[in-house]
């Protein structure tokens, strides 16, 4: 064996039984619907409308006299108006009342509102997604950076992957907008945002409370309570969810997620400021990608595992305090953050192709506390007679992570091939500068500058352990010509970056062996802890026809390099320059005030650069996206819903371009019926087509328990059969 050192976690599994806890919810929910709908008092509802509707107005007002600084977002419409107002053609916004009407079969599928984003699965319910956009497979986040309420989500330097974006956390409801820009041309956004950035805002204050219980195929279960209540000066809304989902698996998932939001806050005419408290806690079997060769064969079902051991558990715990002020001449905000996780994570992606005894195996264990700072002061002025808005702001991150990779059987530790503490600081300055110059002309000039400390403690080797430091200044531009005729046209430019693993940074000697070469006998050589990205878009946003919104971006980003550290075998791994260039172009019509249509389509193209021979083409790039789908509400007495169809195309799965995926088509739809200002009840059926397509697919070499030496091979992870949920909604 050539470990040298063994390193115990605690990470036994504990199987649970959950059946009484689902009964107990779904009774508990009957009774408290039943108990709440009868007590509805219509004068509190009109009182509350006329309330909202009342201050909606007043701000209106306040907003309209300062129009560069405002996106104000349409609860009704997925992208509002945005000409004379936004910066690029790649940024927008996504409201509730558009979120709600779309089916989804996990939360990170919010996120496909991004036009040209797809959110897939190659394992168990709760673990992070997998993301696809502008020519990236983008692993678990990299190089696409989510934010709730200006919280960042993903996770520097994680045992399983640099950028981990878990986002199951989410509760869709709670949701007030999703907004989003693609490119790395805003300078409020930094590590992992080349490929674009998404800040989701929860609700302040609810219409209603609700409670909503659904149930469906493959034994998923979802009960939800949430509401809001003046209590003082402020508001206090909360929520709290809990899941259960076993999945068409033959040995189901048996996925249980409990999730929960406190939030208390204060708005005034001209300040607020809010404290949040957030809770989620998760365990699941996984369902890992399997060998097509032992479908074919017959050895495998389609739902079937090799490893059936496989599978994880996590926590998170928040606590994010904010505060904003606005006045005539200028505005501010300031916000704080505490975050605590912890992962356990066992996969075996090779079989038994390194330890034909005990099988491949291994444990990610990752546990971390980050704490953070978001300032900016905006200051109002002229330039000349150009009316001129400036911002100086001011980002702070710290993680403290203990994580490691361990080998082990059915979940038990045998050994362990590293186990470090890892300490990462970031601290992010920036400026930018909105002016229109005249009524035809606008710009936005910014630059931010990121600093950061990469400290690494290994208990295995020595050799790794270190501490770097690196900085980068990122210009960004954005010109604006228009409107004519409802029309404006954008320039964008910028400089990005993404930050490498720490450990990777740090790593001279291979954590398994102790030599300074690889496996396949190259020299282990230790990353860049930054890599410059470079972007550019051409773009246009119309909305000449009326009830017409639709942006038209062509764009390009080179990547110096992109080197990552390898979580799954605890090594950097590098690889060459690459070049990604597309177009988009996204549409939403409403001809009515009851019928929306939306359709995006992307088209890019990913190659690496430099010496290509061992193959120009990034492996898993996606290079073709089509989502489109219709909706209807408020029709023919209460009726809700439509279909949807999303489309990503082919992707290349090795370097030489010989081995590609299928296309994935996926259509799914609603229909709901609101019966009364209380009840509403709704259906959704996914995959209606019941195809089997994958939803992720790779290729590489493995070796089954039968088998005398490895195999290389197409391994994936289907999509789900043709399924169904039921839902009973109950506000009050």
């Amino acid at each position: 064996m050539y470990i040298q050192q063994i390193v115990p976690f605690n990470l036994a599994y504990k199987p649970q039984t959950l059946r009484l806890q689902k009964a107990g919810l779904a009774i508990a929910a009957c009774v408290l619907m039943l108990n709440y709908a009868d007590n509805v008092q219509a004068a509190d509802k009109t009182k509350t409308k006329a309330e909202q509707s009342s201050k909606v107005q007043s701000q209106a007002k306040e907003e309209k006299s300062i129009e560069l600084t405002e996106m104000e977002v349409s609860a009704t419409q997925r992208a509002d108006d945005l000409v004379g107002i936004a910066s690029s053609a790649s940024q927008g916004n996504v409201g509730q009342e558009q979120l709600k009407y779309r089916p989804i079969t996990r939360p990170s599928e919010i996120l496909e509102a991004v036009p040209g984003m797809i959110s897939s699965q190659h394992s168990g319910e709760g673990k992070a997604s997998q993301y696809y956009l502008r020519g990236f497979n983008l692993d678990h986040g990299t190089d696409f950076l989510t934010q709730v309420d200006g919280v960042p989500v993903n996770m520097a330097s994680h045992s399983h992957g640099q950028g981990w974006m878990d986002t199951n956390f989410l509760i869709p409801e709670m949701i007030k907008t999703v907004n989003y820009q693609k490119g790395n041309y805003y300078a409020e956004n930094g590590d992992f945002s080349s490929a674009g950035a998404a800040n989701i805002e929860y609700f302040n204050e609810l219409e209603n409370n609700t409670i909503k219980f659904t149930g469906g195929s493959f034994d998923y279960y979802r009960g939800l309570m949430m509401g809001s209540k003046k209590v003082g000066d402020g508001n206090i809304l909360f929520a709290g969810e809990t899941v259960h989902n076993n999945g068409p698996w033959d040995d189901g998932n048996d996925y249980m997620k409990f999730n929960g939001v406190l939030r208390y806050s204060q708005e005034h005419a001209n300040s607020g400021w809010s404290i949040t408290g957030m809770a989620y806690k998760a365990d699941w079997n996984s369902t890992d990608q399997i060998p097509r060769r032992a479908v074919l064969d017959g050895t495998l079902n389609r739902f079937g595992a090799v490893d059936a051991t496989d599978g994880g558990g996590t926590q998170r715990y928040s606590l994010t305090g904010e505060w904003h002020r606005r006045s005539n001449d200028s505005e501010s905000s300031i916000m704080a953050y505490g975050l605590y996780s912890k992962l356990k994570l066992f996969s075996n992606f090779t079989y038994f192709m390194t330890n034909p005894e005990l099988g491949d195996q291994f444990g990610q264990p990752d546990e971390r506390y980050t704490t953070g700072l978001k300032a900016k002061h905006t200051f109002f002025h002229k330039i000349g007679s150009a009316e001129s808005e400036s911002t100086l702001g001011l980002q702070v991150r710290n993680d403290n992570i203990r994580n490691g990779l361990t080998l082990t059987q059915a979940r038990q530790q045998y050994a362990a091939v590293r186990q470090d503490d890892v300490w990462i600081t970031n601290v992010s300055p920036y400026f930018e500068n909105k002016t229109r110059w005249n009524d035809w002309f606008r710009s936005t000039v910014g630059v931010r500058f990121d600093g950061y400390q990469f400290d690494v403690s290994n208990s295995n080797q020595a050799a790794n352990n270190g501490t770097k430091y690196d900085g980068m200044v990122s210009p960004k531009l954005g010109l604006t010509f228009g409107p004519w005729a409802n029309t404006e046209f954008y320039l964008n430019g910028g400089m990005g970056f993404h930050s490498n693993d720490a450990r990777g940074i740090n790593t001279r000697v291979d954590p398994a062996t102790g030599l300074n070469t690889a496996s396949d006998g190259s020299e282990i050589n230790p990353a860049q802890p930054l890599a410059r990205t470079y972007g550019a878009e051409i773009g246009a946003r119309t909305t000449w026809i009326k009830g017409l919104q639709s942006t038209l971006a062509i764009w390009w980003l080179d990547i110096d390099s992109e080197l990552l550290f390898v979580g799954d075998a605890g090594t950097t791994e590098a690889s060459l320059p690459s070049r990604r260039y597309g177009i988009e172009w996204a549409n939403y019509y409403s001809p009515t005030d009851w019928l929306t249509f939306d359709a995006d389509l992307s088209f890019s193209k990913a190659r690496f650069r430099g010496d290509t021979s061992g193959g120009k083409y990034i492996p898993g790039s996606i290079n073709s996206v089509l989502a489109t789908g219709a909706m209807v509400h408020d029709v023919w007495g209460g009726f809700f819903g439509g279909p949807r169809l999303r489309y990503f195309g082919p992707r290349v799965l090795i370097e030489d371009g010989t081995q590609r995926s299928r296309p994935t088509i996926m259509l799914s739809g609603m229909v709901g019926y609101k019966f009364n200002p209380t009840w509403t009840v709704q259906a959704e059926v996914f995959n209606l087509l019941n195809r089997k397509d994958s939803g992720i697919d790779y290729y590489y070499e493995s070796q089954l328990r039968n088998e005398a030496a490895p195999v290389g091979d197409t391994h994936f992870h289907p999509v789900e059969p043709i399924s169904f949920r039921l839902t009973l909604n109950a506000n009050f």
